[in-house]
C-alpha cells in the first residue's frame, strides 16, 4: 500500500509540478490558458487556496503529462492523484 503524502509533502510534489510546467512552454501555456493566468500573476496566485491543487488536478489530466513527470521523479503516478486529494480535501465520496 502507498503511504498518502502529508500536506507539506504535497505542497511540494505541487510546486515541483509547477517547475515541471513552467520549464516548457508547450507545457505552461494550456495550463495558464486553462485558469486564465498569466506569467506576470501565476505567482501570486500561487499562493491562493487550491491553487497547488489544481496544479496538480492539470497534471493529472493528462496521462503523457502525469507519466512525464512522474517518470521524470521516479515517482508511482497514483502519488499526484493522492497530493492533489490531499490538497484539495475529501471527495464527496471519500467520507467512508
Amino acid at each position: 500500500m502507498i503511504r498518502r503524502p502529508t500536506t507539506d509533502e504535497a505542497e511540494a510534489l505541487a510546486l515541483q509540478a509547477l517547475a515541471f510546467l513552467a520549464s516548457e512552454p508547450e507545457r505552461i501555456e494550456p495550463f495558464l490558458s486553462t485558469t486564465g493566468l498569466n506569467p506576470a500573476n501565476l505567482r501570486q496566485a500561487a499562493g491562493e487556496p487550491g491553487f497547488l491543487a489544481a496544479v496538480l488536478d492539470h497534471i493529472g489530466s493528462s496521462d503523457s503529462l502525469l507519466l512525464e513527470f512522474a517518470g521524470n521523479l521516479r515517482l508511482n503516478p497514483e502519488i499526484v492523484a493522492d497530493a492533489r486529494r490531499v490538497l484539495s480535501g475529501p471527495e464527496p465520496d471519500d467520507f467512508s
